[in-house]
């Protein structure tokens, strides 16, 4: 295939970025723009017309997208609400299926995202673009080594303020808004735990099988809408968010280990991933970009010690996968420092090679449904939710695999 023809359905801000990325490689061809909105649509063709100069089709019918037989292959990043329906549709059709990360509302939707794969062998990747981060691969690739011992444990966040984002919601026509009024749940929890289950082999030797949810109250997103009532939708004031400000997810997984996610999302502060692995020889931590090891002098006694001992991460970089080591500015500017590119470059290659998508079918089932399951643990006070084995027992004898291929010493 020398040319990938790619349909994109969801023309949010999401998306938008995504799709310069896509236009902007030789071998891709954008030739449908599907949206809900008809404005957002037009805002497509005329990126489309801008960057590669033909005119694609648009719709407000991503089934008529569908039906569309040059397309090779379907972005997909709607309200979240729409992901299950519209990529067990795609794969059903044929069209090689990029999902965009989110919750799931059911288990039941789960299985049948699983199903719609199996049966009909359609190429499927989801985009959980963190998995693709210089800083997520380059920790895993130390841990690879061994260096860090015995994994144990591994912690991760989505914190980010989106107070300003999800209070908008209506004159912006997010989805994010619905959400924080009527769920309280681990609403976005593939950021972290995209990264950590790669590193813990899941669905590959490994597999996660129970979780308990615990929130706060929520306080943040009430207080910041009386804080500025006087320039926020009148809609909101004095509604109650049913979104706690900070849940706290514990996964416990077969082989033994333990991961933790927070969600942080209504309270001030500022954005971190906090990408943690916990070895009985060490550990790594995002926050630092350092590594310690055991027997080394903790480092938060003094400022000397911090010099001394605080090993930079890039001491490691020579594990970094090949893609990594030659990203080009262009890349690195395209799309949350670079991830965004070299996931989509994945996608494209795979597509036109028939290879493993690497974040798969059972990737995307297995870490979506921490969002309902954490939604049922926090309505019943933390108890534990068992996890479902979407592979169906094929864990077992799958081979780990690492998102791209990382370097080695």
């Amino acid at each position: 295939m020398e040319k990938v023809k790619v349909g994109i359905i969801g023309f949010g801000c999401r998306s938008y970025g995504m799709t310069e990325i896509l236009l902007s490689f030789d071998d891709v061809e954008v030739v449908a723009v599907c949206d809900k909105y008809e404005d957002r649509v037009e805002n497509g063709l005329k990126l489309v017309k801008e960057k590669k100069g033909n005119d694609a089709f648009g719709t407000t019918n991503y089934k008529e997208l569908l039906a569309m037989k040059e397309i090779d292959a379907v972005y997909i990043a709607t309200d979240w609400n729409m992901h299950f329906p519209i990529a067990i549709d795609a794969l059903y059709a044929g069209k090689s299926t990029a999902l965009e990360v989110g919750g799931a509302y059911s288990v039941e939707d789960c299985w049948a995202l699983v199903e719609a794969q199996e049966k009909t062998g359609t190429p499927f990747m989801f985009m959980e673009n963190c998995c693709y981060n210089r800083d997520e691969l380059l920790a895993t690739a130390i841990a690879r080594t061994g260096k860090l011992g015995r994994l144990v444990h591994l912690s991760g966040a989505y914190s980010h303020d989106l107070r300003g984002e999800v209070t908008r919601g209506k004159e912006n026509r997010h989805y994010r808004l619905n959400e924080y009024l009527t769920r309280n749940c681990e609403n976005y929890p593939t950021h972290e735990l995209g990264p950590m289950a790669k590193a813990l082999n899941i669905n590959r030797g490994n597999r996660m099988v129970s979780l308990v949810s615990v929130a706060s109250g929520s306080f943040g997103m009430e207080e910041y809408v009386e804080k500025n009532k006087d320039n926020i939708n009148p809609e909101l004031i004095g509604v109650d968010f049913k979104q706690g400000d900070i849940v706290n997810t514990i996964i416990t997984c077969e082989n033994g280990e333990t991961m933790l996610l927070r969600l942080d999302t209504s309270l001030p502060r500022s954005y971190n991933r906090e990408f943690t692995i916990r070895g009985t020889k060490g550990m790594y931590e995002q926050i630092s970009n350092s590594v310690y090891f055991d027997g080394q002098p903790e480092y938060w006694s003094s400022v000397e010690y911090i010099n001394k001992y605080q090993n930079s991460a890039e001491e490691f970089k020579d594990l970094l996968p090949h893609e990594w080591k030659i990203i080009t500015k262009e890349a690195l500017e395209a799309g949350h420092g670079g991830m965004d590119y070299v996931e989509l470059r994945e996608f494209i290659d795979r597509v036109k090679d028939g290879g493993e998508m690497l974040c798969d079918i059972y990737d995307a089932a297995s870490w979506m449904v921490v969002t309902c399951l954490s939604e049922e643990s926090i309505k019943n006070g933390g108890a534990p939710q068992m996890i479902p084995d979407f592979t169906r027992g094929a864990y077992k004898t799958r081979e780990p695999k690492d998102v791209l291929k990382l370097g080695t010493m």
